[in-house]
């Protein structure tokens, strides 16, 4: 198979990918599988051994992303439902000050992104938002945008949201080095597409908030019900990260034979496994925002079954997403790829990067954008022979390509415009350039990173 013909199959399953997304208008995880079919065919797979790669793509994927995505959702839905963020963004602002408040805000959505989907976040806070810009007569955005900043770095940048799990599971990245990674150059990046650009854009766009939403807003407020503390959401947020961070930096001293392997040493990397903290942050959620605030237990299987709505369609099209990556590996494209690529002075972050993009200024899904993109570079990662936190490092720079460029083929472009009360023009000078910044930033302090690891 020559490198032309190669490229030629990746190249075409994109615009497969692309035209059954756009034009058929067929779902994302169906028009995945087909495009895995497309490829196999291509690359002149029997069809009785593409059957059976969708089979193992598909379960070796969804074995681990479906427990992980499945659990956060469940976990985000008690805090969402116990007005766990709400607590967060008003106990930030009391600490910073009404004339720091973006600060807080962009702190508010880094933090509640983590276990909460980016819009439900967004529809959540954007009260708080409405009132600051009431009481100071600022614009909106400057409030608005260092939120939404918070929210779209860590919903792309940092497990356990779907996006970055899938990803790693996918191209074979230790999520405690993402998470690492994530926290170290996402929070940068949120600043700067957040408070600084917020600060640049509200002087250009004076938006008001919406006097009947705002009267609504007073109407519904303060019903009786005391939110949990600031304290137990950190901790509740907290402890899921830190028990999968003290797994990864465990399994590194023991490789390294610093620490002897033992007992204790097993019991960490069993209670810092993904699914393990996992499990442990959810009960937590469930008894201290639920059962200790007197939640009756049918409400809480109710909104355990919730949350597992929008998780579905995410583990499904991860799965797909899979397929596509065992489709590569099969029939031997990806192993030919990854030569290809190893003799070019294209960095794997910057391949990732743009595969990403593409799809994601072409379709509007940053779901699709970044499972495609790591379907597509999983197999050439294996080649190339990554180390764990280069890998990670691959993970956040398909994170960042699948950000770029949101607009009206993009669900968020229209939900930010709708709250904010801006028409479309507004909404590209704002939310757009806002998330392409987001993307910029990403793979620039991606590419800096991989110099050092």
């Amino acid at each position: 198979m020559s490198t032309l013909f190669l490229l030629f199959i990746v190249v075409s399953a994109i615009a497969v990918l692309l035209f059954l997304v756009l034009k058929l208008k067929i779902s994302a995880f169906i028009s995945l599988l087909l495009t895995s079919v497309y490829v196999g065919i291509l690359a002149g797979m029997p069809l009785n051994e593409i059957a059976g790669s969708i089979q193992n793509g598909m379960g070796g994927t969804l074995g681990f992303v479906a427990t992980v995505v499945g659990l956060g959702a469940i976990f985000g839905q008690m805090l969402e439902s116990s007005g766990g963020a709400e607590s967060l963004a008003h106990s930030l602002i009391k600490k910073f000050g009404q004339d720091k408040a973006p600060w807080a805000m962009v702190i508010t959505g880094f933090i509640v992104a983590i276990p909460v989907f980016l819009d439900v976040g967004f529809i959540i806070l954007v009260p708080i938002i409405y009132a600051l810009s009431r009481d100071t007569k600022k614009s909106l955005l400057y409030y608005g945008i260092p939120l939404l900043a918070g929210l779209a770095v860590t919903h792309s940048f940092i497990p356990p949201t779907p996006g970055p799990v899938a990803v790693a599971d996918i191209i074979n990245a230790q999520l405690g080095w993402v998470i690492l990674f994530g926290i170290i150059l996402g929070f940068p990046v949120a600043v700067i597409a957040g408070p600084v650009w917020g600060k640049i854009i509200s002087r250009k766009i004076n938006i008001q908030p919406p006097i009947e939403l705002v009267e609504k807003m007073d109407a519904s407020k303060n019903k009786g019900e005391k939110l949990p503390s600031f304290r137990l959401i950190a901790l509740l947020i907290g402890i899921p990260m830190l028990l999968i961070l003290m797994n990864t930096l465990i399994g590194v001293l023991v490789d390294k034979e610093i620490v002897k392997e033992s007992l204790t040493t097993d019991i960490i990397e069993f209670l810092g496994h993904p699914f393990s903290a996992l499990i442990i942050a959810t009960l937590l959620a469930i008894y201290f925002l639920c059962i200790k605030r007197g939640m009756p237990k049918q409400k809480i299987l109710d909104l355990s079954t919730k949350a597992l709505g929008p998780a579905g369609i995410i583990i499904l099209i991860t799965g797909a997403g899979g397929v596509l990556k065992q489709i590569l590996v099969d029939s031997g494209i990806g192993e030919i790829l990854a030569k290809s690529i190893a003799g070019s002075p294209m960095p794997p972050i910057l391949l990732a990067w743009l595969l990403a993009a593409i799809v994601r200024i072409t379709q509007g899904s940053a779901t699709v954008a970044m499972i495609t993109a790591a379907g597509i570079m999983a197999p050439v990662l294996t080649e190339i022979g990554l180390n764990d936190p280069q890998r990670a490092l691959v993970v956040l720079a398909i994170a960042s390509g699948a950000t770029i460029l949101s607009h009206v083929n993009d669900s968020g472009f229209w939900l930010v415009g709708k709250y904010f009360g801006m028409n479309e023009k507004q909404t590209l000078r704002s939310w757009t350039v806002m998330e392409t910044i987001i993307a910029l930033c990403g793979l620039i302090l991606t590419l800096l990173a991989s110099l050092f690891v």
